[in-house]
């Protein structure tokens, strides 16, 4: 049966921060993959003003059903006041990639 997989995108203001909440996310299970794209840069609207950051993304991979337990993990770990956290549907994938990524969440 298919969970309903998705990709979760959280910036991170360092790769120290990114590399922690990726442990504590792959640890207890909520995510079967963890990748970090360094020094992206970033522009955004920020208390009125344009701002502009160099952050590191996390994308995770996991099922639908994990997303409530993976906010609430990355916004405890997370520095920012307002952590971009993002899911995306996976609207098709490799069958075998898809099936180790349910083997290997809870």
């Amino acid at each position: 049966m298919d969970k309903g997989f998705i990709m979760i995108m959280v910036t991170c203001a360092s790769r120290q921060e990114a590399r922690k909440i990726a442990a504590s996310l792959l640890k207890k299970r909520l995510v079967a993959c963890a990748n970090i794209l360094p020094k992206i840069e970033s522009r955004f609207w920020w208390k009125g003003k344009i701002d502009k950051a160099i952050e590191f993304l996390l994308i995770a991979k996991t099922a639908k059903a994990n997303y409530k337990k993976i906010e609430k993990e990355v916004k405890r770990l997370h520095s920012y006041e307002v952590p971009e956290i993002i899911a995306v549907p996976v609207i098709a994938g490799s069958r075998d990639y898809l099936d180790w990524i349910s083997q290997a969440i809870v």
